[in-house]
């Protein structure tokens, strides 16, 4: 007992040793200093290699979407690369780090799944292409611009400049309506008239007011639908074609505007739901009443 007691001392003291601490602290601020040295030169190689990389895409004349998605992976890779020399000059055993990554990679899977599926569901935006950088779409009720799109989320601008962060999950299991997917787009504006109102007077009234307007396709033309007989009103919708989608929104509110100054200027009823009463005389037959009496 005494002897192993003895040995544990000795090891206690060579390893404290002033000599031995100052040489392992002495090389641990050495392979600090190298490791630190290589990640810089390998930043500094980065800021080359990305000016390069930049100037390359810009040349191919892959769209903004395309760009990005690139650089993401391109940027990804060469720092994992970097990392690995980096450690290896701090001389850790990166063949051994490598190794227990098959382990711990299962670990890690289950504990960020979430983070992992959005990654493979940037993936598949990226080849599927339901919208690219700059469209106009509209997920689960929010409506805004992808300003862009990374491998974890998209990133979507609101109409009030607010940035919507969607996981790319959410995106691949919702359905994603694109306002700028296809060259044009056509406006569906509503809008309600008197029973008594002539359909043709009314009809060439909203015609004449998008007729010389050049932001609205002439084919396919604008046209007037009936679309409800309802008690108190007919129910019209005015459908015309944008050449421009992108105005969606500033149009939709100025042709509602201008349809309610063009109807009510023309003198056209525009009548909202109303309940009416009106008295009703009862009057009692003469034998009834006298019965009663």
């Amino acid at each position: 007992m005494d002897e192993l007691w003895n040995n544990i001392v000795d090891r206690l003291q060579d390893f404290f040793d002033p000599v031995t601490l100052s040489d392992l602290l002495a090389e641990a601020v050495a392979d600090l200093v190298v490791s630190l040295v290589v990640f810089g030169l390998f930043w500094l190689f980065w800021r080359v290699v990305n000016r390069l990389l930049k100037g390359l895409l810009r040349r191919t004349r892959l769209d903004r979407t395309a760009t990005s998605f690139i650089e993401t992976v391109v940027k990804f890779g060469y720092f994992s690369i970097a990392l690995i020399y980096t450690l290896g000059a701090a001389g850790i055993d990166t063949s051994a780090v490598l190794a227990s990554l098959g382990i711990a990679g299962l670990t890690i899977g289950f504990a960020a799944r979430d983070a992992l599926s959005n990654v493979i569901s940037g993936v598949l935006i990226f080849l599927d292409r339901p919208f690219v950088i700059g469209d106009l779409v509209e997920i689960e009720d929010r409506y805004g611009r992808v300003d862009r799109i990374t491998l974890r989320s998209t990133r979507v601008v609101t109409r009030d400049g607010k940035m919507l962060a969607v996981p790319n999950t959410e995106i691949i299991n919702k359905t994603v309506i694109s306002y700028t997917n296809f060259p044009h787009l056509r406006l569906d504006v509503d809008v309600t008239v008197g029973v008594s109102e002539d359909l043709g007077r009314v009809r060439q009234l909203l015609l004449d007011l998008v007729a010389d307007d050049p932001d609205y396709l002439s084919a396919p033309p604008p046209r007037i639908a009936v679309t409800g007989l309802n008690d108190y009103n007919v129910a019209l919708q005015l459908q015309v074609w944008l050449d421009d989608e992108t105005k969606h929104i500033e149009k939709r509110f100025e042709l509602r505007e201008g349809i309610f100054v063009a109807l009510t200027t023309a003198g056209v009823d525009m009548p909202f739901e109303t309940i009416q009463l009106r008295p009703v005389d009862v009057s009692l037959e003469e034998g009834a009443a006298d019965g009663e009496g």
